[in-house]
């Protein structure tokens, strides 16, 4: 391994923009705009049943591809020196895609469904390459630092451009736009150049980590897929952490199912467009100091309790939106994710920590971030297929409590004291293959 001089600001902080560069794609295009447009613009002459089984299967699809894609992606990362490479090519695809979206006339709902997967493809890609990039600019020391530098910025970022896009929307004269129809594909284009200047100090500034014994693509794929394999196999042995795993495809399908399809829902009961989008700017404002301070709450009450409470509150959140009738009702609903959204995601890691084997992290933490691209695939589809078999979207948003229901019979059933027995077997076993 060729060694490099870590911690530099510069090397760092513009790996870090890079999280406040894509951001932007996944507020403003995938949580935002992309749900009212399609629903009120591109689906032009389609009931609101037949939209939301087209979005939620597209969202469907795109998760699909993502997550087939996302062992090939991880074994290119990790064994051969492609990551800054293959990060500007994802990225490049992404900006592109969401800047053609601006291109896509009423009624053509079937090419913004081809654009939005292979920009999601492209939004997906190029962070497996983005987080594998993390080592080369951060020492072990300062990795948790630079890591959370990123996270906050891609907040700041995603909020602040997705703050001027609702503004743009609610007050298109004042940007010299004819209407809200004009401000969103103004948007999508913003989207896509923001995404791409910000993109430019990664480019310039981040030195990737060379391996003197790099693999060609070929053998990376190979390699990375046996060791896939075997991270299965071992998993065999690992009953605790796979019913932990199971849990967690459940619940936090879920979660995404949510974030994706809350506005076409919100759409679909006959809301006025700017306030949908209001109430999703306001769930990425109380995302960030809440997902802070619910790990305070996790401290108090323990991560598996607190997880629990977050599984539980979305349960409740998807009952409440089948109930609701007024866009206040939205608002609040909208809070509410807020608060739950960015702490049941970090304490999900938090406690897959617990429960991997020693000097397996980088093998199991891959499997477990491949999972979550599986996330967002059998939610949209059963939202969208139950809607469409009934008819009425409250009954779609109502199905999505099997999933947490699942999800948290399963989580309750994690037990950490079995888990550390279970561990110790296994390492006592590896050693003795050995």
């Amino acid at each position: 391994m060729e060694k490099m001089i870590k911690d530099k600001p510069k090397a760092y902080i513009s790996w870090a923009f890079y999280d406040w560069a894509n951001s932007a794609f996944a507020t403003t295009v995938m949580a935002g705009f992309f749900p009212v447009f399609f629903s009120e613009y591109w689906s032009q002459g389609v009931s609101t049943s037949t939209s939301t089984f087209y979005l939620g299967l597209g969202n469907s699809l795109g998760s699909l591809i993502v997550a087939l894609l996302a062992p090939i992606l991880g074994a290119i990362a990790d064994y051969g020196n492609y990551k800054k490479k293959f990060l500007i090519t994802f990225a490049f695809i992404g900006c592109l895609m969401s800047a053609n979206l601006s291109l896509v006339h009423a009624g053509q709902w079937q090419f913004a469904i081809l654009l939005y997967i292979l920009g999601s493809i492209g939004f997906s890609g190029a962070n497996t390459f983005y987080d594998s990039l993390l080592p080369s600019v951060a020492s072990e020391k300062k990795v948790d630092s630079v890591s959370s530098l990123g996270f906050g910025l891609g907040y700041i970022g995603g909020g602040l451009l997705f703050l001027v896009n609702v503004l743009m929307y609610l007050k298109p004269s004042i940007f010299n736009l004819q209407s809200g129809e004009a401000a969103i594909k103004a948007s999508f284009i913003m989207v896509g150049s923001w995404w791409f200047i910000f993109t430019i100090p990664l480019i310039l500034y981040v030195k990737e980590e060379k391996d003197t014994n790099e693999l060609s693509m070929k053998e990376s794929i190979n390699k990375g897929l046996l060791e896939f394999k075997t991270t299965i196999k071992d998993l065999k042995h690992l009953p605790t952490l796979l019913t932990f795993l199971f849990a967690y495809w459940f619940y936090i399908d879920g979660v995404d199912t949510i974030v994706r399809m809350a506005v076409n829902f919100g759409t679909s009961l006959g809301f006025s467009s700017s306030s949908l989008i209001i109430a999703l700017l306001l769930t990425q404002f109380v995302a960030f100091p809440s997902a802070i301070l619910y790990g305070f709450f996790a401290n108090k009450i323990g991560i598996k309790k607190a997880l629990l409470v977050a599984i539980s509150a979305y349960t409740l959140i998807a009952c409440l939106g089948a109930l609701m009738t007024k866009e206040f009702h939205f608002y609040l609903l909208a809070c509410a994710i807020g608060v739950f959204q960015g702490g049941i995601q970090a304490l999900s890691r938090s406690f897959y920590t617990r429960l991997i084997p020693e000097n397996r992290h980088a093998e199991f933490f891959g499997f477990f971030n491949m999972l979550g691209k599986f996330a967002a695939i059998l939610g949209p589809l059963l939202l969208g297929f139950v809607t469409l078999l009934t008819d009425n979207n409250r009954f779609g948003i109502i199905s999505l409590i099997l999933l947490f229901i699942i999800g948290g019979v399963l989580l309750y059933k994690v037990d950490l004291t079995k888990n550390e027995e279970e561990k110790t077997n296994f390492i006592n076993a590896k050693k003795v293959q050995l």
